[in-house]
């Protein structure tokens, strides 16, 4: 009897706990974009290849990286002035060399070169800002330069749920 009772107890923790892990809040992975890749932020630099198929959200990070001597980056209001290449009112200015920009709330955001030949020829990028994904599950794969892979709480709670249940004997 005694181990009967035992084994309902684990099997309520177990399933509390499996419980906790579904319905809990799940972290969302935020992903660091460095633009251009090896390449960095250049005229040179295909930013349409680059920018293909990749998908900006809420949390994520933009990193910039030029040489400060040569370069430096704009942040633009509005798409008509991004796409007239009109930098004289810019809301922000990064002119360091390696750039972090929080991508803070959804949107689109507009980044162009502060050269305006380089604007003109193309070194720019509208940046649209998604929503976070509730669950991973339905992310794209991680864009990060080490996409490494995540153990996420589902993750740990599905293995402490087959661990608890093979100790148990079920």
């Amino acid at each position: 009897m005694a181990q009967m009772m035992k084994k309902l107890l684990m099997t309520m923790v177990v399933v509390v706990l499996f419980s906790l892990g579904i319905g809990g809040k799940r972290a969302v992975a935020q992903v660091h974009h460095v633009v251009g890749d090896d390449k960095g932020w250049a005229p040179s630099t295909d930013l349409v290849s680059w920018f293909t198929g990749r998908v900006f959200r809420v949390g994520d990070k933009i990193w910039f990286a030029y040489p400060a001597t040569e370069e430096s980056i704009m942040e633009l209001q509005t798409s008509e002035e991004f796409y007239s290449c009109d930098l004289s009112n810019p809301i922000r200015m990064y002119t360091k060399g390696l750039d972090k920009v929080s991508l803070d709330s959804e949107g689109v955001r507009f980044f162009t070169s502060g050269n305006s030949e380089n604007c003109k020829n193309g070194l720019k990028l509208p940046v649209n800002v998604q929503p976070q994904v509730k669950n991973e599950m339905l992310a794209a794969a991680p864009t990060t330069p080490s996409a490494s892979p995540h153990f996420t709480e589902l993750s740990f709670t599905a293995l402490f749920v087959a661990l608890a249940l093979s100790y148990m004997g079920i």
